[in-house]
């Protein structure tokens, strides 16, 4: 998530952004991105240099640009997608957007999308899967005031989260926690009434929320939900099954770039970095900078499995601990064949390792 007083700005722009990555917009002056930024949608943006690709993919983020999708950017910014022949338009996703919408709708081919989701749609007949994971935790979590010295001891806080968290973390905190629905405070996308407020607590990923809050004189814990075993993987992209079908050659490039991408991302980010820049003008290079730090002290490429069998690698024990925790809380049947949800054919062997 990007920092909350850019939040602000972007919240109150009805719809969602578009950024097209070419070869000549990376070179387009920062004034010129401002001044396209003003429309609700910017035209998008396909890889960086070279000749030109003919096989298109629509990419869909989860939020405005940040260090957190960078290795999708690193992937367009350093020709990696344009050398395997694709033309990736990468789209901001934003507080609107709907992806898995978009994506049932065929204005996205793929989409940063989350494990629950996955399943839930499975569940419900809905035809996509997951077909590759770059971090091995998801980074969500929940940032506090120093007095609040774990998740458990948060119980009967008021704590801002989105909507979508409803369906996702909400009710594992719920069942692990003994949290209640009377607890949740609507997130307006600003930091102002956290800072103002010494009892309640606010969602977010290690890698922004505290940066900011800290830059602003604010002391505070993160506990993120991964180290209370929250099972998900975390950047997780999600396609349909006819997509696989249709194009499997297109998606197996599409993942094998993004995962040299995310490795190239850590050990130099500024290709990546540079491209952020231009088309989230509200994101400062501290944040990336922080944000990068941050997410290598966590080894979220190279966790667990990740260390020995390789960048974007899913299994199928992780996938069924996602499913029984949501199962055992009556919210998802219990016999539901999770092999539906995920395939590994497009992460086994590629061997690209952190």
């Amino acid at each position: 998530m990007i920092a909350a007083d850019a939040r602000n700005i972007v919240a109150r722009n009805a719809g969602w952004r578009i950024a097209r990555i070419t070869a000549e917009a990376v070179r387009l002056s920062r004034r010129s991105v401002l001044a396209g930024a003003s429309a609700a949608s910017i035209a998008g943006l396909a890889a960086c240099s070279g000749s030109p690709a003919t096989r298109k993919i629509t990419f869909l983020t989860n939020w405005f640009a940040e260090a957190e999708h960078g290795g999708f950017y690193q992937a367009a910014a350093t020709g990696l997608f344009q050398k395997a022949g694709l033309n990736v338009e990468i789209r901001m996703g934003g507080p609107q957007v709907n992806a898995s919408q978009l994506l049932m709708g065929g204005d996205a081919d793929l989409i940063i999308g989350h494990d629950i989701q996955v399943l839930k749609s499975i569940s419900n007949g809905v035809p996509v899967v997951c077909v590759g994971a770059p971090f091995q935790i998801d980074l969500q979590g929940i940032m506090t005031h120093t007095d609040i010295k774990s998740l458990a001891q948060l119980k009967g806080h008021k704590v801002q989260i989105a909507q979508i968290a409803n369906t996702t973390w909400w009710p594992w905190l719920k069942q692990k926690f003994g949290y209640t629905d009377d607890m949740i405070a609507v997130d307006t996308f600003n930091l102002q009434p956290f800072l103002h407020d010494p009892t309640l607590a606010m969602e977010g990923v290690p890698s922004s929320e505290p940066y900011e809050a800290e830059r602003l004189g604010a002391k505070v814990n993160f506990f993120m939900f991964a180290d209370d075993g929250y099972p998900p993987y975390g950047n997780s992209i999600v396609t349909t099954t006819r997509f696989v079908k249709e194009r499997s050659g297109d998606v197996a490039g599409f993942v094998r770039c993004v995962m040299q991408g995310w490795v190239d991302y850590f050990r130099n980010p500024a290709p990546g970095d540079k491209l952020m820049l231009q088309y989230n003008p509200q994101m400062t290079q501290d944040r990336l900078d922080f944000a990068v730090q941050k997410m290598k002290a966590l080894h979220v490429l190279d966790r667990g499995d990740g260390a020995t069998m390789g960048v974007g690698t899913m299994t199928l024990a992780r996938w069924t601990e996602t499913r029984d925790f949501l199962a055992k809380f009556g919210l998802l049947p219990a016999d539901l064949d999770i092999r539906q949800a995920f395939t590994t054919r497009f992460t086994d062997g590629l061997h690209i390792f952190a």
